[in-house]
């Protein structure tokens, strides 16, 4: 069922119910004073000969005549017989009893056997009474007018309604119509077209942002899901291309060694070989299933770390290990992050490792951290040569100098996997040149509050 048509039922069933609501009260309003005005004729008849038993009679008959009240005026006699003094306009058909006149002396009653009318009887003296009775016919037929007439205001009102609802809906109802038209065409991946403008309410122009604003984050969330399946399928590619290698070094040397004929020394260098390929390929692996873990790595398993301690302890290695190279640190102390400690340590091996290994032993160094308006800064600039281009995403496998072999480069990874670090502890990494001559590595990690 349509919007629209669901709105024009909701507004015919709220209508018509608030129409008969209050015709309904009308109606109980109108028939309780109906029969209040017959209670009060036949009291003011029944009144006019109370207290004085001898001239009750006449006196009733006289205020019933004087008003020209449409009254039956009955007398019922001590034995039980009845005698008509008066007849109404609708007399009283059956016969009032002595039980009808005993249970209607104090108030007007209606009895069962007497359908249709309300009674009251008057001691009239010597055992005898009268009775008075009042015809309701005229005040059921005014109900059942009036009830007809509620019933035509309320379908009358209900239609005027709809045709209002729908003046001033209309564009609105259109305008939603459209776009439930596009949302149904985006949902199956039609949609060429830009989403149709909005020209009613302001509810229906928020709809229309906000459908607008959904299609954008589809449409981004489709491009992203395409370059990462696009990325996946590089990444595979390379992986394979990448583990092949050392598979097809280990295979010839194995060929090689099963040869009587080969000599010790062909024997230990293909040994040497083996085992230097083995160790590359045992650090590739390491590192993919380091990144497909970095992926998948969830929010709780963060906690605060002591980001200072780290990185002062990973200098303070460095500078064991590579005596001949100048190392400078200006590290803020106490400064705490949201992450993990193992993953900050590979981050800093990894970091300071790309410098060790690319460039020359005695190229300075210089290690910062400190608060910054946006969070933690780490920057770590070496001396060295730099990278032909700054600031790109790392792509998988990539080595920025051609000249960085398998051997002094290691798999390509390195790069990507510190991005991904960064990344999985909400930071980032940016590549630039150094005002030292060489690299520098900047990552910034929202501060820990």
């Amino acid at each position: 069922m349509k919007l629209a048509t669901r709105l024009t039922i909701l507004l015919v069933v709220i209508t018509t119910v608030v129409a008969l609501s209050v015709g309904w009260y009308a109606v109980n309003s109108s028939t309780h004073s109906a029969y209040a005005a017959l209670d009060n004729t036949i009291n003011s008849v029944v009144q006019s000969g109370e207290g004085n038993p001898d001239a009750a009679l006449s006196d009733a008959i006289n205020v019933d005549e004087e008003n020209n009240y449409d009254l039956t005026l009955d007398v019922v006699f001590a034995n039980g017989t009845v005698t008509r003094i008066i007849s109404a306009n609708t007399p009283l058909v059956s016969t009032p009893t002595l039980n009808n006149v005993h249970s209607s002396l104090s108030a007007v009653v209606s009895e069962s056997n007497l359908p249709g009318f309300l009674v009251r009887s008057l001691n009239i003296g010597g055992g005898d009474y009268l009775v008075v009775a009042a015809s309701t016919k005229s005040v059921r037929k005014s109900s059942q007018q009036l009830i007809f007439r509620v019933v035509l205001a309320a379908l009358a009102a209900a239609i005027v309604m709809v045709l209002v609802a729908r003046l001033f809906m209309r564009r609105d109802l259109v305008t939603m119509g459209s776009l439930i038209d596009f949302a149904s065409d985006v949902a199956e991946g039609n949609a060429h077209e830009p989403v149709p403008p909005a020209l009613g309410s302001k509810d229906v122009r928020e709809l229309r942002h906000a459908l607008a604003t959904m299609v954008v984050a589809l449409q981004e969330k489709i491009d992203i899901e395409s370059r990462h399946a696009e990325s996946m399928q590089l990444f595979i590619g390379d992986a394979s291309h990448e583990l092949r290698t050392p598979l097809t070094v280990l295979k010839g040397y194995t060929e090689l060694i099963s040869n009587p004929e080969v000599s010790a020394e062909q024997l230990e260098r293909a040994l040497a070989r083996m085992r230097k390929e083995i160790e590359r390929m045992e650090t590739l692996v390491t590192d993919l299933l380091l990144l497909a873990e970095l992926r998948e790595l969830p929010e709780k398993s963060m906690e605060p770390v002591d980001f200072s301690a780290i990185v002062s302890s990973s200098v303070g290695e460095m500078r064991d290990d590579q005596s001949a190279r100048r190392i400078d640190a200006d590290i803020a102390a106490d400064v705490w992050i949201r992450g993990r400690r193992d993953l900050l340590e590979r981050l800093m091996t990894n970091a300071l490792g790309n410098v060790a290994r690319h460039t020359k032993p005695d190229v300075a160094v210089r290690v910062g951290l400190h608060r910054a308006s946006d969070g933690v800064e780490l920057r770590i600039d070496d001396a060295g040569e730099g990278l032909p281009e700054y600031g790109t995403t790392p792509e998988r496998f990539r080595r920025f100098d051609a000249s960085r072999s398998r051997d002094s480069g290691g798999s390509g990874l390195g790069m990507s996997i510190m991005f991904d670090l960064a990344k999985a502890m909400s930071g980032t990494m940016a590549t630039s040149a150094s005002d030292l001559g060489g690299l520098r590595l900047t990552f910034v990690f929202p501060a820990l509050d």
